[in-house]
């Protein structure tokens, strides 16, 4: 099987060791005769599994005990309702930096659940840059700020953080957590979807500072109660089994290959391939994005024409290439860099920008 070369935003690419490993595993979990599907969530194998995983996690991006780590389902959409629903208390606002897509829809939700104050909105520059993170400073009676460190669709993301001091700050990291070394320390609140760079959709990372549990509202239904997740390290109820078996893999995967420092070498080196490809060709490549804040796990850019940029992705599906049709609601081209994308697979990418050019520039 020649693998195509995947550039999808997510569900994204995932490295062939890790597939393999699944797949040789499925039906008969390391000899134990039954598959990790089957097995129950209570002890057992999974729990095995899962402790591991959690412990590989903490070592990975250096998360002290004074945090909680889990996981959920329902996707990281379900946090821009729970965020709230827990934080947001009677008689203060959370600030929210409006940053694109993914952030404008967790302060829209926000708003519906209490008093929003936007710290930043990035719509009058088509959301193309970022406020200096020295400068952001939370409103008075703010119960927290929020932040997506990395915006998929617009191809921005935080280089560093703001300090807010005794604020909370949250984050989305979705699509660029194990990407780079985190200052975990910072935030009160971290989480992600993991089908970018930790495994296949289905399950959501959640990393709490325990000392937030104390600033939570009552009077929560069950799911919806980050307490109880807590107390039951993210097996309240049935937890989404496959997902967090394949995180496991990558997990390790990422350790065997230089841990977040390595991939932070990696994610530089391939983004540099494309944005230099950009850059020296501005007549015909256009990178809408502040340089400042360009992202390193999704390069936007733009052609002359619509018509070029139509071509351009039928002629890349030609050569394998999939996934390099921007977003539906901003158009223009994106490549997805993700951890689990070679660096061949990027490599051909930019000499296929070039030919392209001297073809149709």
């Amino acid at each position: 099987m020649e693998r195509k070369k995947n550039y999808f935003a997510g569900p994204s690419v995932m490295p062939v060791e890790v597939l393999k490993q699944l797949s040789n595993d499925l039906v008969d979990y390391q000899g134990k005769g039954l598959s990790m599907l089957e097995a129950s969530h209570r002890g057992g194998m999974f729990e095995d599994m899962y402790d591991e995983c959690l412990l590989t996690l903490r070592e990975l991006l250096g998360i002290s005990d004074d945090y909680d780590v889990y996981f959920l389902g329902g996707g990281a959409t379900l946090q821009f309702s729970m965020i709230p629903m827990n934080f947001l208390r009677p008689g203060t606002v959370a600030d929210y930096i409006r940053s694109g897509t993914w952030s404008n829809k967790a302060a829209d939700d926000a708003a519906k659940l209490g008093s929003v104050h936007y710290y930043f909105d990035g719509k009058e520059g088509g959301f193309t840059s970022l406020p200096d993170p020295k400068q952001v400073k939370p409103s008075a009676n703010s119960s927290y700020l929020y932040l997506c460190s990395n915006e998929t669709i617009g191809g921005i993301e935080w280089q560093d953080f703001p300090d807010t001091g005794e604020v909370p700050l949250i984050a989305d990291m979705s699509s660029d957590i194990f990407s780079r070394p985190v200052p975990v320390d910072k935030f009160s609140m971290i989480y992600g979807g993991v089908q970018k760079n930790l495994g296949p959709a289905g399950a959501t990372l959640i990393i709490m500072k325990k000392s937030m549990l104390e600033r939570q509202n009552s009077n929560l239904t069950a799911y919806f109660d980050y307490k109880l997740h807590a107390k039951n390290k993210g097996l309240y109820n049935t937890p989404p089994v496959f997902s967090i078996w394949a995180v496991k893999l990558v997990l390790d995967w990422i350790k065997a290959n230089g841990g977040t420092e390595g991939m932070l070498e990696r994610a530089k080196l391939k983004s540099g391939l494309i944005y230099d490809v950009i850059d020296g060709s501005p007549s015909f490549f256009k990178s809408p994005v502040d340089p400042a804040v360009r992202s390193r796990m999704n390069v936007v850019f733009r052609l002359p024409s619509e018509e070029l940029e139509a071509k351009f992705v039928e002629a890349s599906k030609k050569e394998g290439m999939l996934g390099l049709k921007g977003h539906r609601s901003v158009g223009g081209l994106r490549a997805s860099l993700y951890n689990a994308l070679p660096v061949e697979d990027v490599q051909a990418l930019a000499q296929f920008m070039k030919e392209f050019e001297r073809t149709n520039g």
